[in-house]
């Protein structure tokens, strides 16, 4: 714990200076002021979609995890080594993630930090624990992921199950008795889906529609026919926003005026735009949102001043697990596999931006970390 703390102090209470300019090899600059010497590198993998439609989502999560780094270097780095980020672009397909990891095995990469989405994260699972590499995963929360995890990945975002909880609080907190589910058939959205749909029923209430659409659809006439002519007090969007902002704007352009959510792949200003007044009123189960964290203000202002833009949704969650890397690497004394994968298990109770670290025996959070949130004159506001 001394040493996460120590890291801590360096990324939330320390020096407001923002990452620092890439320094020559072996070196990193402090503030500009002093030259930290390295004894080496210790490569640090990262992938997350750099391409594709979720891009926005994966380069916010890079920068975080990049000043993550850069703060630590400026403090010495680790073991007296530097830490290097190789990124692996999944473009949220699955093909693409089997190849970007296998390409992170080969470059001897110390630990993993990313995954976005769930679909492209689950074959990645494997290829890691096969290599004997630590994954900590920062987003992508599918409880499909616990079924093939053996033990060498970790999730710090909350589960699939976490959300769905948080999803029937939610509505019953707005009195919902008929509900209608939408999502995409991949491995997130359905699974968040299904998950719902079950807790939903177990409490004795009704799910009126379970409608499947394909991303990148564009006309959702049939499905907002479907929804009316069942009229659900709620409806629940599971999958991201590129189209979930197109469905709300359609389902209130069709004539539907029941509550509409969505969950954590659509907490994005972007669908708000894309819905346009449609949005207002909508509601996102979602991991905790760094600008609602008193503890991340120094976080935000250095991202700001480094990338010249505010932090995303899931810019938390990377950042943290830069810092879990590390200090699990700090307390094993070494970036043996079997010694950092058993000292990131026994990551005691931490304070991290995005909320309390701590891991179950499936290698998931010991507490739900989702918060609601509400749409509000364009913006995402704390609705509880």
């Amino acid at each position: 714990m001394i040493g996460l703390l120590t890291f801590a102090v360096a990324g939330c209470g320390g020096s407001s200076t923002p990452a620092p300019a890439p320094a020559p090899e072996g070196e990193a600059t402090g503030g500009g002021e002093e030259t930290v010497s390295f004894d080496g590198q210790l490569k640090i993998g990262f992938m997350a979609p750099m391409t594709g439609s979720e891009a926005t989502y994966g380069k916010d999560m890079e920068n975080a995890a990049k000043l993550a780094m850069a703060e630590i270097n400026a403090k010495g780095g680790v073991l007296g080594k530097e830490l290097v980020m190789v990124t692996g672009d999944d473009a949220c397909d699955p093909q693409q993630a089997t190849a970007a990891a296998s390409k992170l095995v080969s470059e001897n990469v110390v630990a993993v930090v990313g995954g976005y989405c769930s679909g492209s994260t689950l074959p990645t699972v494997k290829i890691y624990a096969d290599a004997d590499i630590p994954f900590v995963i920062v987003a992508a929360n599918s409880t499909r992921l616990i079924d093939e995890n053996v033990g060498k990945a970790f999730m710090i975002n909350g589960t699939g199950l976490h959300q769905g909880e948080k999803a029937v609080e939610l509505f019953n907190r707005i009195g919902a008795k008929k509900l209608a589910l939408v999502h995409q058939g991949d491995g997130y959205s359905e699974d968040l889906a299904r998950i719902t749909q079950d807790l939903w029923e177990a409490a004795g209430n009704e799910v009126v529609a379970m409608e499947v659409v394909n991303k990148g659809e564009q006309n959702f006439s049939s499905i907002v026919t479907s929804i009316k002519s069942k009229n659900p007090d709620v409806v629940y969007w599971t999958a991201y926003f590129a189209d979930g902002g197109l469905l709300i704007k359609q389902l209130r352009q069709g004539g539907y005026t029941g509550d509409i959510v969505v969950g954590d792949g659509s907490n994005s200003p972007q669908l708000l735009e894309i819905a346009g007044q449609a949005s207002e009123g909508v509601y996102v189960t979602t991991n905790p949102l760094v600008e609602y964290m008193p503890v991340a203000k120094e976080f935000i202002d250095n991202y700001k001043s480094a990338y010249s833009q505010e932090p995303g949704p899931y810019s938390a969650l990377a950042y943290d697990g830069v810092y879990l890397v590390a200090d699990a690497i700090e307390r094993a004394g070494s970036v043996e596999s079997a010694g950092l994968i058993q000292a990131l298990a026994d990551t005691p109770e931490y304070q991290g931006l995005s909320g309390v670290i701590s891991f179950k025996d499936d290698n998931t959070l010991e507490q739900s970390n989702f918060v609601i949130l509400q749409a509000k004159g364009g913006k995402w506001e704390l609705a509880e």
